[in-house]
């Protein structure tokens, strides 16, 4: 496959793939797989995530994130390694730095009946009597880009030459995490280090992350020349990108781009900026060993053969959120 370098990441419509139309299915995955290829990235319209959820969902978070620290903090488990509710200013750094990002942050995984839940060996959610709104929009907004996420993945199945439904049962109640952001308003730029940015350049740790609209700019991609180029999802879009953990599946092929939130200008440090990704993560016994079709002699084995939960708990360590 010819290399591509892109100023701007690709558009695609979800509507092409699930339209039982086979030749603008083909097509989708043809682009789908040669953006993941080389860039690591596409927007997508034609989702199931409804604008009005969405406005709903910021309306929450912006509610939650106004209150005091001191209230945030009642929502905070530090045994729960970052996992669920809130995580506060400065406890989450890019792999390789020590510096804390200027953010804050609200974590949602699978609200499941208790015995399932239990079986899947996960926490419960962390509810905020503060915002009421956060649950039952938050798991709306889940619910919906969950979907959105198995269609995707479903094309990147075909795309990799692997049954349509191969990942389907490994993402079934997989540990996948809504993450509300609020990069905080620096009113003295002086008073935090001079090395510390929104989000720090780094690479997302799941199979595929899909991030609604932020609510102002500042994602940048990394490409494979060495430019950044800018990201921004329209209103009616999600951006959709390649995680760690399907990178490593697939032996380098699909690309888990770096990419960072930069700061604003220094006269605008001052104002908030609001993000709402979801990382797809699958159960935790996956193997992410690499796909043979993936392994050859031009293109030898990777890494060693590790399981989901394996790495998941390797990263937050290395990220600072689990000790």
């Amino acid at each position: 496959m010819a290399e591509v370098l892109y100023d701007q990441i690709p558009s695609l419509d979800l509507a092409d793939f699930l339209s039982g139309d086979s030749g603008k299915k083909a097509n989708f995955v043809a682009t789908l797989g040669e953006a993941y290829h080389n860039i690591g990235f596409v927007a997508i319209r034609n989702h199931y995530l409804t604008d009005a959820a969405q406005q709903s969902l910021y309306a929450a978070i912006q509610q939650f994130f106004a209150l005091p620290d001191d209230v945030k903090k009642k929502y905070e488990r530090a045994e729960l390694a970052g996992q669920r509710g809130y995580i506060g200013k400065g406890k989450e750094h890019a792999k390789g730095r020590n510096t804390g990002d200027l953010k804050e942050f609200y974590h949602v995984g699978q609200e499941l009946p208790e015995e399932e839940r239990q079986r899947e060996n996960y926490p419960a959610n962390i509810w905020p009597a503060e915002s009421p709104a956060l649950k039952t929009v938050g798991i709306e907004v889940y619910r919906a880009l969950e979907k959105t996420g198995l269609a995707m993945l479903r094309a990147i199945a075909l795309y990799l030459k692997l049954p349509e439904n191969y990942f389907d049962d490994k993402v079934k109640h997989g540990n996948s995490i809504l993450r509300p952001i609020h990069y905080y308003p620096i009113e003295n730029p002086d008073a935090v280090p001079a090395d510390a940015v929104r989000a720090a350049e780094h690479g997302d740790i799941n199979l595929i992350t899909l991030l609604m609209g932020a609510s102002a700019d500042g994602l940048q991609v990394l490409r494979r020349d060495g430019k950044w180029i800018p990201i921004t999802a329209l209103p009616d879009q999600l951006v959709v990108n390649v995680g760690d953990m399907l990178e490593r599946l697939t032996n380098k092929y699909l690309k888990s781009t770096i990419h960072r939130v930069v700061n604003p200008p220094r006269a605008l440090m001052n104002t908030p900026r609001y993000s709402i990704p979801f990382f797809m993560h699958p159960r935790a016994d996956m193997s992410l060993a690499a796909l043979n079709s993936c392994v050859d002699a031009a293109n030898p084995k990777q890494w060693e053969d590790i399981t989901a939960g394996e790495f998941l708990d390797q990263r937050l360590r290395e990220i600072g959120l689990k000790k």
